[in-house]
């Protein structure tokens, strides 16, 4: 398996978290996508994803992108823990859980619809921080509030990490790094602690990828 990746990116954060919870082999192929060198938008890497993103996952051959797929794809195919639980209503809170920061955070704040803000309607960027930040706290206490009465387990579902963790981590370090305030969200802060003593998320994490060291 090769992993397309850029370090910072969260969505391919989340699928370097899933395949190492799996202890799946894999090789990652660093695609910059920092705004000036756009190896994402290159001729050679739209032929293996005409949505010019990452992450995108070659296995055999074959190419799929888009981190939600590709996790549940990791979780029917390969060996290992599972990531969604065997209960159908389980489950369904955990996708829930994740799609708040699949589909309503993370798309606001993507570098496409920052470099719109800043190109299109002059924001600054105080102005892009504040847009940022907005969202991160309106996704985070609706999900804060989701998971009321779940500390007597040392995960948000359960005793092991799954598809919840694998969305929220990479958002908590995207909060970090845009100096978002946490200290309102106590369990998902203590999530954040938890898996942070694991080495899958470890090693998952932006600054312990080979292309950052390289930065």
């Amino acid at each position: 398996m090769r992993l397309y990746d850029y370090w910072r990116s969260s969505a391919a954060y989340r699928v370097r978290i899933a395949l190492n919870l799996k202890g799946a082999d894999y090789s990652l192929i660093p695609v910059n996508i920092l705004g000036g060198v756009d190896e994402q938008k290159t001729d050679e890497y739209r032929r293996v994803n005409p949505q010019m993103r990452v992450p995108s996952i070659e296995v055999d051959g074959r190419v799929a992108g888009q981190s939600m797929a590709i996790i549940e794809w990791i979780d029917e195919a390969l060996p290992g823990p599972a990531l969604l639980p065997a209960d159908p209503w389980q489950r369904l809170q955990v996708r829930a859980f994740a799609d708040v920061i699949a589909c309503d955070i993370h798309p606001l704040n993507n570098l496409s619809p920052l470099g719109y803000l800043r190109k299109k309607f002059g924001a600054d960027e105080a102005a892009v921080n504040r847009w940022y930040a907005e969202w991160i706290v309106r996704g985070f206490t609706a999900l804060e509030e989701s998971v009321a009465g779940s500390e007597n387990s040392r995960f948000l579902f359960g005793d092991t990490p799954g598809l919840a963790e694998i969305a929220l981590i990479p958002q908590m370090a995207n909060a970090r790094r845009f100096k978002v305030g946490l200290d309102r969200f106590p369990r998902l802060l203590a999530i954040d602690a938890a898996c942070g003593e694991l080495e899958a998320f470890q090693r998952a994490a932006p600054e312990n990828q080979p292309a950052a060291k390289a930065s």
